[in-house]
C-alpha cells in the first residue's frame, strides 16, 4: 500500500535511503531535511511489514516539481513498486497544479516509460540544483536531468 509517510517512520525511511547514498545512487537526507519536508514523501507498505520503497515530490519553484529519493529495497524491485511510487507523484504534482516535473537519474530508461525526456542541464532552473552541493560526486554529477511536461 502507497500512502503519505508518518512522523513516526522518518528513521526508517532515512535507513533505506542511506543505504542508496551510501551507494551513490541518491543524494543523502538528513533527519533535518526529512522531518522538514515529510509532506512530500510517500512510502510502500505491505500490510503492517517493513518498509519496501519510499518517494517523495518535492515543489522547487512555481509550477516546477522534482520527483526524489525513489528507493525500493533490492529484494523487492521489478516488481512495480517504485512505478506505483512514481504515479503517486505524478497524481499528485497534476491536482497541485504543476505545470513540470523533474528527475535527476542514472537510470533514464526507468522514467522514461511515464513520458520523462532527457533535457540539457541548462534547461533547468538554478534553484534545481542547490541540493547538489550535499551530494558526494559533486562537482562531478553523473545524474541525467530528464523532465515530464504536465500540461496539455
Amino acid at each position: 500500500m502507497i500512502r503519505k509517510a508518518l512522523i513516526h517512520e522518518v528513521p526508517e525511511i532515512r535507513r533505506l535511503l542511506t543505504e542508496f547514498a551510501q551507494k551513490g545512487d541518491i543524494l543523502p537526507r538528513t533527519l533535518a531535511d526529512l522531518y522538514g519536508q515529510l509532506r512530500d514523501y510517500y512510502v510502500f507498505r505491505q500490510d503492517q511489514g517493513p518498509l519496501l520503497g519510499v518517494s517523495a515530490l518535492h515543489i522547487c519553484w512555481e509550477g516546477l516539481g522534482e520527483i526524489r529519493s525513489l528507493a525500493v529495497v533490492p529484494a523487492h524491485q521489478r516488481r512495480g513498486i517504485g512505478s506505483r511510487l512514481v504515479e503517486n507523484c505524478l497524481t499528485e504534482a497534476r491536482s497541485l497544479g504543476l505545470n513540470q516535473v523533474f528527475c535527476l537519474t542514472l537510470r533514464p530508461d526507468f522514467f522514461k516509460r511515464f513520458g520523462f525526456q532527457i533535457v540539457s542541464r541548462e534547461e533547468l532552473l538554478p534553484i534545481v540544483w542547490a541540493d547538489c552541493v550535499n551530494c558526494v560526486k559533486f562537482p562531478d554529477c553523473d545524474e541525467i536531468p530528464m523532465v515530464l511536461n504536465l500540461e496539455s
